[in-house]
């Protein structure tokens, strides 16, 4: 799926917003467009001011447009000698004639692109089209984020990018958050985080109009968590392997249950099944009869 790439960066100043998208990015100023989404505030019910938030876009590489450009360049190649030729025929008066031909010919070379630049649109236009849904939503998805980080009055990155289960009826965006200090937003074993990811899905589903589920990471910590509960689950199959008693593990999450159940679904001596009621529901190890 291709989409442009948009990051959104709260700071103190545009000025370091600016830089701070430039640096992650690894792009100059001029190879990206700057759009200022909030100017920031002194302070808000004397809580502190707002930050401000700017979106950066990357701009289209120059290579996708130089091709369309080099085919109406070669089709013309014929006339801009025949235009050069007008301002020589009194040195050249034999060659004159030959030149005219030229031009009585270039008419009908320059209307046979014409017809082709127009397939070269119609067959690209779909791929934008069907881009434009994606891409809202996508942007909806950076800009709702960033709002309410705003809102609880930190300061942080947010980048959003498909996942490749996505299809057209249901959308999987990753949303990367990177700051410091945003502990408060990952809170006791990711309650915080899998609430704010709850209420932002809702947010950006009802705005598009489709079913979108956010996943939202705090500086990789559902990344560092899911290989945590992997190496967890390893190691009490293996003891459950070996004294042949079943073994229940921490209350989790659903997310973090089902990384369990796969990790040990092809394991040769233990099965996994799922205990208890939301939110202390969990995970037992059971040796295979």
């Amino acid at each position: 799926m291709n989409e442009r790439t948009t990051l959104e960066i709260i700071a103190s100043t545009v000025e370091e917003a600016i830089q701070q998208g430039l640096n992650q990015l690894g792009l100059t100023a001029d190879a990206v467009s700057v759009e200022v989404l909030d100017s920031g505030s002194k302070g808000l019910f004397g809580l502190g001011g707002r930050q401000v938030r700017v979106r950066l876009t990357v701009n289209p590489p120059v290579q996708e447009t130089q091709p369309a450009a080099e085919h109406p360049a070669q089709t013309q190649g014929k006339p801009a000698p025949a235009k050069r030729a007008e301002s020589k025929p009194k040195k050249k008066q034999a060659a004159a004639p030959l030149r005219e031909e030229k031009r009585t010919e270039a008419p009908p070379q320059q209307k046979e692109p014409a017809p082709k630049a127009p397939s070269q649109k119609t067959e690209s236009a779909p791929k934008t089209t069907s881009d434009v849904p994606h891409d809202s939503v996508l942007e909806s998805a950076e800009d709702v984020v960033s709002k309410l980080i705003h809102h609880l009055g930190m300061e942080a990155q947010v980048s959003a990018h498909y996942d490749e289960s996505s299809r057209e009826d249901r959308l999987v965006i990753h949303v990367d958050v990177r700051g410091d200090d945003l502990t408060a937003l990952i809170g006791r074993r990711a309650e915080t985080l899998n609430a704010f990811q709850h209420v932002a899905s809702l947010i950006v589903g009802k705005a598009s109009g489709k079913w979108v589920q956010l996943n939202i990471d705090v500086e990789g910590y559902r990344s560092r968590r899911e290989k945590q509960v992997r190496q967890m689950a390893s190691r009490m199959a293996d003891q459950v392997a070996k004294t042949g008693r079943k073994s229940t593990m921490e209350p989790m999450p659903a997310s973090e249950r089902r990384i369990v159940h796969i990790e040990l679904r092809g394991h040769p001596a233990v099965t996994t099944e799922s205990t208890g009621e939301e939110p202390y529901r969990k995970v037992v190890i059971l040796p295979k009869e």
